[in-house]
């Protein structure tokens, strides 16, 4: 019996599996507070998260029907990109700044500048530092928290910080160190000299954390939290790894050929490589992936949260949602969202706003509307996906996850507008999925068990949900899909 968590930024999400048996027992989920602020201020306090890891533990025991003392193994993903920043007595000197904080634009370009453009951050790093990654949060606690920033002992991301809290070792993997901007995503090391231009008055051995192999154990689960949770004394804490990484795994999607897309609070596109990849542009990061290779992607910043501002902007459930889009007809007669509630990443416009464009007295209402942020953040997803170029123009199949792969009417409107086959895996929530799987590998590798037979065993398809391209939506949509890259090149030009 392993155990996968997927701290992500609405809430913490935990699977119960069964190895043996290839079977999923048990899901559950806490939901988080996010505080959001001006000047794109979005934080959290690490507390909620173990609260609600706890809580969701529990409750997916429960609905599984087994006893803590049964479990093996726990795997963590976190949300990547977050700050969490620990005194000397391992308690946060700030609030966690999330993955889509933007207040921090003006230091990550600040950093940029001073290591070389975007030529000197592929040289030193591999990818071109952007306003989510973990850099630029530390340089802006360093000018505006000054005294919190003196404090600091340790430095982590948010799966780095649940394994610190269940084992007492601060570690990390390279998958979601990649996503820290002070990482050498070719070398799989820190990058000391860029460290030193973020924070120079901190001691990289002194506040980094040791960085594992993908499967490598963190350790054994300490005892106070084994009495808490119910867990016998030998229970291993694998690696873990950032969300995308771990979703990945949760998709199987460890070897090339396939895409990983989410639809959730974010947006990522992510295809395997078993070598670093240097893409034109800037905008692919060259993540490491949590198995041991490579995880090229891109994030958009504006999935379901985008789609969730409109339906509550109209007082909607999910489900008179989806029976507005499918209601409304390809392209929403002529209304185009550019859905950048939250700035944006892809492309690079951390100040941006939305834009609803193209209403009229006729076409102004609340189907075409709702289908027209639907699309936009589609489309802004096909934008990153044709960045990723060679990586992902063969591919056979895209394998949906995240909170709109639930929906019918997103998964054929994905197909049609990729051009590709769509099919969720049975549990959504991958990343939590990848998680348990890797636990087990981390468990039984020394007895020759593979990521690979894991996968096979533990990844099932939901038949029921493939969406093959209808050719006549494909086409339908290739003029659309036009106008909505003029749209942005007139609001923002310059951005391709």
């Amino acid at each position: 019996m392993y155990i996968g968590v997927d701290c992500g930024t609405q809430s913490t999400k935990v699977v119960v599996v069964d190895v043996e048996q290839g079977k999923i027992l048990a899901e559950a989920s806490r939901a988080h507070h996010l505080d959001e602020g001006e000047n794109g201020r979005r934080e959290q306090a690490p507390a909620e998260w173990l609260a609600a890891l706890k809580a969701a533990f529990f409750a997916a025991l429960d609905k599984a029907g087994v006893s803590a003392s049964q479990v093996q193994g726990i795997g963590v993903s976190g949300q990547q990109h977050g700050m969490v920043a620990l005194d000397a007595e391992g308690v946060p000197v700030y609030p966690a700044k999330l993955w889509c904080d933007t207040e921090t634009s003006a230091q990550n370009a600040g950093l940029v500048a001073r290591l070389g453009g975007e030529a000197g951050c592929l040289e030193k790093l591999g990818l071109v530092l952007q306003t989510g990654y973990t850099a630029s949060k530390v340089a802006w606690l360093r000018e505006q928290q000054p005294d919190a920033y003196q404090r600091i002992e340790s430095l982590l991301l948010p799966h780095d910080y649940l394994n610190f809290w269940l084992t007492g070792e601060r570690v990390t993997e390279a998958g979601d160190a990649s996503g820290t901007g002070y990482f050498d995503t070719r070398k799989r090391c820190w990058q000391l000299d860029v460290f030193a231009e973020i924070a120079p008055e901190l001691d990289p051995t002194r506040v980094l954390p040791r960085v594992l192999e993908a499967h490598e154990p963190v350790g054994i689960v300490r005892s106070a939290v084994a009495r808490e949770l119910g867990l016998t004394d030998q229970v291993v804490v694998s690696s873990g790894g950032g969300d995308n990484m771990l979703g990945a795994i949760g998709t199987g999607n460890i070897t090339p050929g396939l895409i990983t897309l989410s639809l959730g609070t974010s947006g990522t596109v992510c295809a395997y490589s078993a070598t670093p990849v240097e893409c034109d542009s800037a905008m692919v990061a060259n993540f490491c992936s949590s198995t041991g290779g490579w995880l090229p992607l891109i994030c958009t910043m504006n999935v379901t949260s985008a789609t969730t501002r409109v339906r509550e902007l109209f007082g909607l459930d999910l489900a008179a949602f989806s029976e507005k889009v499918a209601n409304a007809p390809i392209g929403a007669e002529g209304v185009t969202v550019l859905p950048f509630f939250n700035g944006e990443r892809v492309p690079m416009l951390p100040d941006a706003s939305a834009d609803f464009l193209g209403l009229t007295s006729l076409n102004t209402n609340q189907a075409n509307m709702c289908r027209a942020v639907v699309e936009g953040a589609t489309f802004g997803l096909r934008y990153g996906l044709e960045l990723l170029g060679d990586l992902t123009a063969g591919a056979s199949q895209i394998r949906l996850i995240g909170g709109g792969a639930n929906s019918p009417v997103w998964r054929q409107m994905v197909a049609d507008i990729t051009d590709t086959q769509v099919i969720c895996p049975e549990i959504t929530d991958a990343a939590a999925l990848g998680a348990a799987i890797q636990a087990a590998w981390c468990d039984q590798r020394s007895e020759g068990v593979t990521l690979e037979v894991l996968c096979e065993k533990l990844v099932h398809l939901d038949t029921q949900s493939l969406a093959d391209p209808h050719p006549e939506r494909v086409a339908a949509y290739q003029p659309i899909y036009a106008r909505y890259c003029a749209a942005l090149e007139q609001r923002h030009g310059g951005v391709k």
